[in-house]
């Protein structure tokens, strides 16, 4: 998710490019690049997912360009009040339940941006923190989900 016009709030699009070259991904993953179309994930998640990992760029602790995972719960995305002018990720998925959904395990890959001025372009430690991110994302994938996910029994 994120805004390719504020600068390092462009950074889960770029992320995503990134992934959607690789081929290490596991053939279930599908990876989409929201950008500021939120509402269409939380609609694609009414179709039921088994986990569903967001890169974007974060405020917070810490230095631009760091790298953090997080976990989030039904009890971290609130009521699931939207704004029209932006698209917070936690207001999305706060919005499942009111849409009949669940949220699934849910991660987040995020960045600690620079700056989300308006402009066009990661600034220096954001862009280098893409290839990082990238491989949070399968370590996510990897280790939390498919390590925790139950084999399928055959019938």
């Amino acid at each position: 998710m994120g805004n390719l016009f504020l600068s390092d709030d462009g950074f889960g699009p770029e992320v995503a490019r990134l992934l959607l070259s690789d081929d290490e991904l596991p053939g279930a993953v599908q990876v989409v690049d929201y950008g500021i179309r939120g509402m269409h994930l939380a609609y694609d998640l009414l179709d039921g997912c088994a986990a569903l990992v967001i890169v974007d760029a974060i405020p917070g602790e810490g230095s631009p360009g760091d790298v953090v995972v997080l976990s989030v719960g039904p009890d971290d995305v609130g009521t699931g009040e939207l704004d029209a002018h932006g698209m917070d990720p936690l207001a999305v998925l706060g919005c499942l339940r009111a849409l009949g959904g669940t949220l699934p395990p849910t991660y987040v890959v995020g960045c600690r941006p620079a700056g989300v001025d308006e402009g066009i372009g990661l600034s220096p430690p954001v862009a280098a923190a893409v290839p990082v991110a990238a491989q949070a994302v399968a370590r996510v994938i990897n280790e939390r989900i498919l390590a925790t996910s139950s084999p399928m029994s055959e019938a």
